[in-house]
């Protein structure tokens, strides 16, 4: 989804600014090592949320450790919330002021399938949101 945003989904502009919390190794191991896995995205939330950015948090059961307590810490940072979940949203579709989209289905390679399916919709309404369609 960030290179989506960064660079381009369907329209010819400018980047938006958008940080994948997945891909530096550096991060991810020095946070699991010193604080556990737990708090792998909550440590990256404190360091560079602001109050009104957008964390998109992807669990498939809804109950990913990690992703609850990123929405707890991106909560705190007074950002908005929305989760990507699969079968009942688990616990994160239970959290107050999260919207939640939630794939019905206990199959996890649906939900993957979905998830995507979403992130492409969700792409293509920022762009047209912030660019015009």
């Amino acid at each position: 989804m960030a290179g989506e945003l960064v660079g381009r989904f369907q329209k010819n502009r400018r980047g938006l600014p958008c940080v994948a919390l997945t891909t530096d190794t550096s991060i991810l191991t020095a946070c699991a090592n010193d604080f556990g896995y737990e708090e792998v995205f909550a440590r990256q939330v404190e360091a560079i949320g602001a109050a009104d950015d957008v964390l998109v948090g992807i669990s498939t059961s809804g109950n990913s450790a990690n992703v609850i307590k990123a929405f707890e810490a991106a909560a705190s940072a007074g950002m908005k919330r929305v989760a990507l979940t699969g079968n009942d949203g688990g616990h994160v579709a239970q959290m107050d002021g999260v919207l939640s989209i939630v794939v019905p289905s206990c199959s996890t390679q649906r939900i993957q399938e979905g998830h995507l399916t979403i992130i492409h919709v969700l792409c293509e309404l920022v762009e047209d949101a912030l660019f015009g369609n």
